[in-house]
């Protein structure tokens, strides 16, 4: 027991780093499009991100939570759960650093599933991962980026007619979307809250219900406000690298474009995140960063009908990152965990 307890401490700590790490990297995905039209400031759209993530984590966060913590490997131990931790932390902190906007939910899946291999390979278990669940979180990053550029697409087409129609009654067209923007950025980091808080903590909710007794619901509870401490620091203080990278360096974006695509990732992500968790019992843990980055190509291909006023080796550069994240995370917590079972 005093052995679980410690990992525990250490494990909470790695989730409130990993926490930090979903505010620096992922701050950008609710923000991007507001900052780089010009719409708002960096620092208030970040401050506004931190608000409605942390609302959105707290009302709304165990949907997912759950998924992550008992539906990708049906048993993870403390020891288990600090490493995939500490691995996925590791990743993200890396690609924060270079400004790639990686996924987290990549990076957390990753590293959960790099645990359900080492436990097959070295406690000779083989029933620890459920590959149904897994198959459906794959399915899951396909078609939400899909699903956001095509819904981006659909949003800037009724965007532009919205303001078409405005310029003819009125000079205050810009300030009309302003308010547009802040209230999809609103919605959008509340969609994030709901879906990303898992990917700190939702690996804990087994693990501490089972040594403690914790009921599931109180223990997501106060996993969640934890997540929505860090995340809102790691916002604060290294957001800017990433929001900098997709915000301007994708595509120039406009007002409607980037309303279309701040609400596109808005309604991808917390669609993802609720529909299954009301029809399956396990809400999606989906890529915010593919969604939101998907939106954003999708409204530059709608204004331009083409690739040409996209940044193509942005994109490939970012598109790298998150083929290597899975392998990365997992290959990073098989190694962990592989140091601290040889101990």
């Amino acid at each position: 027991m005093a052995s679980e307890t410690v990992y525990i401490a250490l494990g909470l700590g790695a989730a409130f780093y990993i926490a930090w790490n979903l505010g620096a990297n992922d701050a950008a995905n609710p923000t991007e499009s507001a900052v780089g039209c010009g719409a708002v400031k960096l620092r208030d759209a970040v401050l506004l991100f931190a608000v409605f993530a942390a609302i959105g984590a707290l009302l709304q966060g165990y949907m997912v939570m759950k998924t992550i913590g008992k539906g990708v490997v049906t048993d993870i131990d403390p020891r288990g759960a600090l490493v995939a931790s500490i691995a996925a932390g590791m990743w993200i902190t890396i690609a924060t650093w270079k400004g790639m906007p990686v996924s987290t939910t990549h990076s957390t899946v990753g590293a959960v599933l790099g645990i359900g291999l080492a436990y097959s390979l070295l406690e000779e278990t083989h029933s620890q991962i459920n590959w149904n669940v897994v198959l459906m979180v794959v399915l899951s990053w396909i078609t939400s980026p899909l699903s956001a550029i095509i819904l981006s697409i659909a949003l800037y087409s009724l965007f532009n007619k919205l303001k078409k129609t405005l310029d003819k009654k009125t000079k205050n067209t810009n300030k009309i979307f302003k308010y547009i923007l802040l209230f999809n950025l609103a919605f959008s980091a509340y969609a994030f809250g709901v879906n990303d808080v898992a990917n700190a903590t939702g690996v804990y909710v087994s693990v501490v219900s089972k040594i403690y007794g914790v009921p599931d619901k109180t223990t997501m509870l106060y996993l969640a406000a934890l997540g929505s401490i860090g995340i809102a620091l790691g916002a604060l203080t290294w957001g800017y690298r990433v929001i900098r990278t997709v915000g301007y360096g994708i595509t120039r974006l406009d007002y409607v474009m980037a309303a279309a695509a701040e609400l596109s990732n808005a309604l991808v992500v917390w669609l993802f995140s609720t529909i299954p968790k009301i029809l399956i019992g396990y809400g999606m843990p989906i890529s915010t960063t593919h969604a939101s980055v998907s939106s954003i190509i999708g409204v530059g291909i709608a204004r331009s009908k083409s690739l040409r006023n996209l940044n193509l080796r942005t994109i490939a550069l970012i598109v790298a990152s998150w083929i290597l994240t899975v392998p990365a995370a997992a290959l990073l917590s098989i190694i962990i965990y592989y140091i601290l079972y040889t101990l």
